[in-house]
């Protein structure tokens, strides 16, 4: 007998440059930019900034310098001079973004969803908010595709290993759609018992060392920390407002304590 498949699929686009290969239409994009867009992105929005408008281009961000907008840019992990920040979560704290607005362009994560906006739905995920995520995925109706940001459309072990732990919370709920979903799985669990030992070898973080600034790669991998999930809507990144997304039926703001965090 054949088994019955599940109606909902789960897929992963390895690379932005993939993303022509997979059909969004009628699915929930997550997007996914470890190090450290889609992290910085869910921790602010946690941290009740009103919005954030991802953009393509450091031109495009500029254009809302005269709005009462904070402008944030990003390029080859440095915060492009003349902007109030760039995308560290270190930026994206209550006392610098509670009610506001910020305008962001970011080397590859807000690319990655100006890219996916034919999808019904285009969401953020990060380690920061995995459970409240995929707690939130299994009660929709949709098929997802997880859209790896990866570095200039070069695929990149971080997102990937975020991929394989949604792969392996949702497997059971979604048909396992391709071949980027399971090596996706396979590599996450090789590495989940040590997700920093084994980012040590990967490319991206070694440009973060280089900068410096291997105290966000420590925060971006810290697990469950907030329970909101960035989502678009008329494009802008906002809360979702849904009690089903948080870890407890709260969807309380608590601003973390970074440094206790990471002690």
């Amino acid at each position: 007998m054949i088994k019955e498949l599940k109606s909902r699929t789960i897929s992963v686009c390895l690379s932005p440059a993939m993303l022509p290969l997979h059909k969004l239409d009628g699915k929930i994009a997550v997007i996914i930019d470890i190090f450290r867009a889609s992290s910085s992105i869910c921790y602010g929005i946690h941290n009740k900034a009103k919005a954030i408008i991802p953009v393509s281009t450091i031109e495009e961000c500029l254009s809302h310098k005269n709005e009462e907008y904070l402008l944030a840019a990003e390029r080859d992990g440095c915060v492009v001079e003349g902007f109030d920040f760039g995308n560290s979560p270190f930026s994206y704290t209550t006392e610098k973004i509670d009610g506001k607005t910020i305008v962001l362009t970011t080397t590859n994560g807000t690319r990655s969803i100006r890219l996916s906006m034919d999808a019904k739905e285009v969401v953020l995920g990060s380690f920061l908010n995995l459970t409240a995520l995929c707690n939130w995925l299994t009660k929709q109706s949709e098929s997802v595709v997880l859209v790896c940001a990866g570095w200039k459309d070069n695929f990149c072990l971080e997102d990937t290993l975020f991929a394989g732990a949604v792969v392996e919370k949702l497997q059971h709920d979604y048909e396992i759609h391709d071949d980027g979903a399971v090596a996706s799985l396979d590599l996450y669990q090789l590495a989940k018992s040590d997700l920093g030992g084994y980012l040590k070898k990967s490319s991206h973080r070694e440009r973060l060392k280089k900068l410096n600034i291997e105290k966000d790669v420590d925060f971006c991998l810290k697990i469950d920390l907030i329970d909101t999930i960035p989502i678009l809507k008329d494009g802008k990144l906002i809360k979702l407002m849904d009690e089903e997304s948080s870890l407890n039926g709260s969807n309380d703001n608590l601003n973390i304590d970074l440094e206790s965090k990471l002690g």
